[in-house]
C-alpha cells in the first residue's frame, strides 16, 4: 500500500472511530461508510479493518475524556454492577464498548444473560415493574452461520440504558465472535466488573 494509501486508511480509521464515539452509531459497516462520505471516499476504496476503528476510538476516547466523562464511565460502570447482581439468577456478563474502557457519548450497557427462554426473562421483568422492548441481534458462528438472538431493552439504575442479550443456558460456555476482531467476544462476571471499579480507585489515588 502507498504511503498516501496507509494515510488515507487511517484517516477513515480515525473519522468511523470518532463516529463510533459522537453519534451512538454501533454497526461498524455503517461507520465505515460515513466517514468515507464525510472524506469524500469512494465506499470500494480499501477500508480499515474493525479492529482499526476500534482502537482509533478507544484512542480518541481517552485523549479528549475529561474528569467529568470519566466519573461519567465510572458511574455507568457501578449501574451496570447493580443490574447484574439484581440478575445474578441469569448468571449476567458485561461486554461492548464498556468493559473494553470506551468513553462513549450515547452509552449503553450491553449485557449477555443465559436462561431457557426470553420469555421468563420478560415476565420476571415485568413482575419488577420494568418495562422492555424486545429485539433481535445477529451473530455469525465460528462456522460462519448467522444466528438471531433476542435481547431486551429497559432502563436501569439513573435511568441507564440497558441492553440484555439473552442466550441458551449452555450459550456461557463460548462467546460468540466478536464483530472487531472475530475471536470470542471478551465478557465479564460481577467479580470482574467489581475489580474493575477497585482498580479504576486505586489508580486514582496514585
Amino acid at each position: 500500500m502507498s504511503s498516501n494509501g496507509s494515510r488515507l486508511r487511517h484517516e477513515l480509521a480515525q473519522e468511523a472511530g470518532r463516529i463510533l464515539l459522537d453519534e451512538g452509531i454501533r454497526d461498524f459497516g455503517l461507520a465505515k461508510r460515513k466517514a468515507a462520505e464525510h472524506l469524500g471516499v469512494d465506499a470500494r476504496h480499501d477500508m480499515p479493518a474493525n479492529i482499526e476503528i476500534q482502537d482509533a476510538a478507544l484512542e480518541r476516547s481517552r485523549l479528549f475524556a475529561t474528569d467529568e466523562s470519566r466519573q461519567a464511565y465510572r458511574d455507568r460502570l457501578v449501574a451496570a454492577l447493580q443490574v447484574m447482581q439484581r440478575l445474578s439468577h441469569l448468571e449476567p456478563r458485561l461486554v461492548g464498548p464498556l468493559l473494553t474502557g470506551m468513553i462513549e457519548r450515547f452509552p449503553v450497557i450491553n449485557l449477555h444473560g443465559f436462561a431457557e427462554t426470553v420469555e421468563e426473562v420478560l415476565i420476571d421483568l415485568a413482575d419488577r415493574g420494568i418495562h422492555c422492548e424486545t429485539g433481535e441481534r445477529r451473530y455469525r458462528s465460528r462456522q460462519g452461520r448467522e444466528q438471531r438472538v433476542p435481547f431486551i431493552a429497559f432502563r436501569g439504575p439513573d435511568d441507564t440504558e440497558v441492553e440484555l442479550t439473552i442466550f441458551p443456558l449452555d450459550g456461557i460456555r463460548q462467546a460468540p465472535p466478536s464483530p472487531v476482531d472475530g475471536k470470542p467476544m471478551a465478557r465479564a462476571g460481577a467479580g470482574e466488573v467489581e475489580r474493575l471499579l477497585t482498580e479504576g480507585r486505586e489508580a486514582e489515588r496514585l
